[in-house]
């Protein structure tokens, strides 16, 4: 049986993809069930119910790389997200070379991003690079487009360096990689990062008119967003300097 896991989540309801995961691990053979039920451990970690997800990855023992990677990759993001990053390390770096190592090309990117996530903040800058270059190596469509999301985090570590130079450039590739990769809500997000660094840069009407396109099309669509209205009320004289993150 194949089927595609990312297909059930849906992670604005992390409780019905939870359910969808266990339903699934009820019918499937064991190792497809290993991997649901590594889903249905981070769909609890969303919503808080850290313990629980622990208790279902304990009972896991899979004998297979990618089974394992999964596991670990699970646990790493459970012990973060409840506060122990300094715990979760080891597991996102096991997760990596159990997947690397059986050739798992989405899995391994998986992991080292979240190994960025969690290193010494004087390490993250090089160990985002690592994974994106490991992304941007890969044959798979699906561990290429981690482009996006990495090239996005590498524009957060220049912007919170105050470099927004070098986090323009970024997020400016962050939405190359979002317009290849075709997800319309997605590639807005980047398109506002890329206003946001163009307001840092005093490049005010640059920015002001990303802001407005934006918002022109939410608009067109009948959707709104707090964030755009929040620049455009930045990029109004007299301006200012707030810091506004999404």
């Amino acid at each position: 049986m194949t089927i595609d896991l990312r297909a059930l989540w849906d992670f604005d309801d992390p409780a019905g993809s939870e359910q969808r995961f266990r339903e699934l691990a009820a019918t499937a053979d064991e190792t497809l069930a290993t991997y649901a039920l590594t889903q249905g451990a981070r769909a609890l970690g969303l919503q808080e119910a850290y313990d629980a997800g622990h208790e279902v990855l304990d009972d896991l023992a899979p004998p297979d790389s990618e089974g394992r990677a999964r596991v670990a990759l699970e646990r790493g993001r459970l012990l973060r997200s409840s506060g122990d990053p300094i715990g979760a390390r080891p597991h996102f770096e096991s997760a990596s070379t159990e997947a690397h190592d059986a050739g798992l090309e989405e899995l391994t990117v998986d992991a080292l991003h979240m190994v960025a996530l969690v290193v010494d903040p004087s390490e993250r800058l090089a160990a985002h690079h690592a994974a994106l270059v490991r992304a941007q190596a890969a044959t798979e469509p699906a561990a290429r487009d981690w482009d996006a999301s990495l090239l996005n985090n590498i524009g957060m570590e220049h912007a919170d360096a105050g470099d927004h130079t070098a986090a323009l450039a970024a997020f400016e590739e962050a939405l190359a990689a979002r317009e290849r990769i075709g997800d319309p809500a997605r590639t807005r997000v980047a398109r506002w990062m890329v206003g946001w660094s163009l307001r840092h840069l005093g490049q005010v009407d640059r920015a002001r008119e990303v802001q407005l396109a934006l918002k022109a099309e939410l608009d067109a669509i009948g959707e709104h967003d707090p964030y755009v209205d929040e620049e455009l009320a930045l990029l109004d004289p007299p301006g200012g300097d707030q810091v506004v993150r999404r």
